[in-house]
């Protein structure tokens, strides 16, 4: 009898142990989440003190917006228009939210889930090393938000509940309890990353203390009868909250007064380096122009109007001495995008600018503070760099620059355009006089002509406000006689050179949009 129960004994403590059970899914799933969002946040936070734009998550945004295709590129900015880069953010946060879940429901029986979350840190941390001017250092946020991921995920998933241990209310709300802490710290890291990265580069304090340069000659007041009383009419002058933005920045590049160069060389007689002080002792110019965005469709509202206060960019290049065999700009700003500028856009007389302000006051950050290029008559992308810090001078056939290696034009031209804005797409209106308005602009050849056509009825002249300069939008009014019934009312115009808008209908991509801006309105 006691034999047997030894034997019994005997075989009991050799049999293999049962594994644990698995972590329950929801609690798995969430440990994943917090785990990610606790990555986010610790790599912010150590990308806030060494280099902001090797946050992982800017870094997996921006190579996403460079490697987008170019049919999605432009759905996205004709659908969200300058609200493209919160969809971006949106649509990344989701990607990660369902890798986090994925991540986490691998780890409910071994840690294959912290395993897919280092190999994701070390995929993460090749990209970030792709980023323009990235450095070897800069895989450390990535790496260390990796560990503090791993380690969240570990912590969490061994303190989950187990559905094998009949687990008590109690250890339930304290799973939950500790989870929701590791999420508070997460997000405290983040926060304090933005607050920090702002102390540390002090860019809003510095563009406060900013002062722009009294200009040798102020630009003119917009003349008598410009911004007629039409409501919903756009105005002559861009305010600077509404002025558009489109670029391929998805954090801001901080660079203060005291810190920013600018480099001219390549093609030249002499390399040249200037800082913000250089600039105080050259004559500070103020001019109105208008920018367009290639992305424009037609009847849109990328384009804007503002007085650009700097410095001639034509006397900064002069400086260096330009080679005779030297026909393209090669400019770079902070967070290495490029633009490809023809020469002769900046030295036949325009009014190509170095601004340092807009509309009275210092550039704002998103504009491009504290230097930004400005050239009349180009579409911004080949013309606007922001942040600008680099000015190479090379040529077309030797250097390429950002979106001409996406296949966009070399030089682009701003194309003759017009658009309705007065009265909406699709309004209900009252029978009788109506006022139609909108603005037209055709950068260094200016307006001479805008014509609407109601139905299929004779193209009639529209009043045209009076011209600032060939570098600005024209307003434009026509009063119209409604007559009830559904009516198209279509608008085109003529530059200063007798061409006139076609009716062909292009896409803005390679060099920009064509067609005539059309709208329906019921008259009842």
């Amino acid at each position: 009898m006691n034999t047997t129960n030894d034997l019994n004994d005997h075989s009991d403590s050799d049999a293999p142990s049962k594994p644990a059970p698995p972590t329950g899914a929801g609690s798995s799933a969430l440990a994943g989440v917090v785990a990610a969002a606790m990555v986010v946040g610790v790599a912010e936070l150590v990308a806030a003190v060494m280099n902001p734009a090797a946050a992982p998550f800017v870094a997996i945004g921006a190579t996403v917006v460079d490697h987008t295709p170019e049919p999605l590129r432009e759905f996205a900015i004709e659908q969200f228009g300058t609200r493209d880069k919160q969809v971006l953010f949106l649509s990344m946060a989701v990607v990660i939210a369902v890798l986090a879940v994925s991540v986490g429901l691998l780890e409910r029986r071994r840690p294959w889930g912290s395993v897919s979350l280092g190999v994701l840190g070390v995929v993460v941390a090749v990209v970030v090393l792709q980023r323009p001017n990235a450095e070897v250092t800069d895989v450390i946020p990535t790496l260390l938000g990796a560990a503090a991921g791993i380690a969240t995920l570990r912590w969490l998933i061994v303190r989950a509940p187990r559905p094998g241990d009949t687990p008590s209310p109690l250890s339930r709300r304290r799973f939950l309890v500790l989870a929701g802490g590791a999420a508070v710290l997460a997000a405290g890291a983040a926060a304090t990353g933005q607050w920090l990265g702002e102390r540390l580069r002090a860019i809003t304090t510095d563009r406060a203390n900013f002062r722009l340069p009294i200009p040798r000659v102020t630009a003119a007041k917009p003349p008598r009868g410009t911004d007629p009383p039409v409501p919903g009419l756009t105005s002559f002058v861009t305010p600077n909250d509404r002025f558009y933005r489109i670029d391929t920045a998805l954090r801001i590049p901080t660079v203060t007064r005291a810190d920013w160069r600018l480099r001219i060389h390549g093609r030249v007689g002499r390399s040249v380096e200037l800082s913000m002080d250089d600039l105080e002792e050259l004559t500070a110019i103020e001019k109105m122009i208008t920018l367009t965005c290639v992305s424009n469709e037609v009847g849109g509202d990328l384009a804007g109007n503002a007085v650009w206060t700097g410095y001639s960019l034509a006397e900064l290049l002069s400086m260096a001495a330009i080679a005779p065999e030297a026909d393209m700009l090669l400019s770079r700003s902070a967070d290495g995008f490029t633009a490809g500028t023809p020469v002769a856009a900046i030295t036949d007389g325009r009014d190509a600018l170095l601004a340092v302000g807009m509309n009275g006051e210092p550039l704002p950050l998103e504009h491009g503070y504290p230097a930004r290029l400005v050239v009349p008559g180009l579409y911004g992308f080949v013309s606007a760099t922001k942040w600008v810090v680099d000015l190479e001078l090379t040529r077309f056939d030797e250097a390429r620059a950002y979106w001409t290696e996406r296949g966009w034009a070399e030089r682009a031209p701003i194309k003759v355009a017009s658009r309705i804005d007065v009265p909406g797409a699709f309004a209900a209106l009252a029978a009788g006089p109506t006022m139609v308005a909108g603005v037209a602009w055709a950068q260094h050849r200016g307006i001479a002509l805008v014509e609407v056509q109601v139905d299929n009825q004779p193209w009639a002249p529209a009043r045209l406000v009076p011209e600032y300069s060939v570098d600005t939008w024209r307003q434009w009014t026509w009063q119209w006689d409604a007559e009830p019934g559904r009516h198209t009312l279509r608008v085109r115009a003529t530059d200063a050179t007798g061409q006139r808008q076609t009716d062909q209908r292009a896409r803005p991509i390679p060099d920009g949009a064509t067609g005539w801006h059309s709208i329906l309105v019921t008259v009842t």
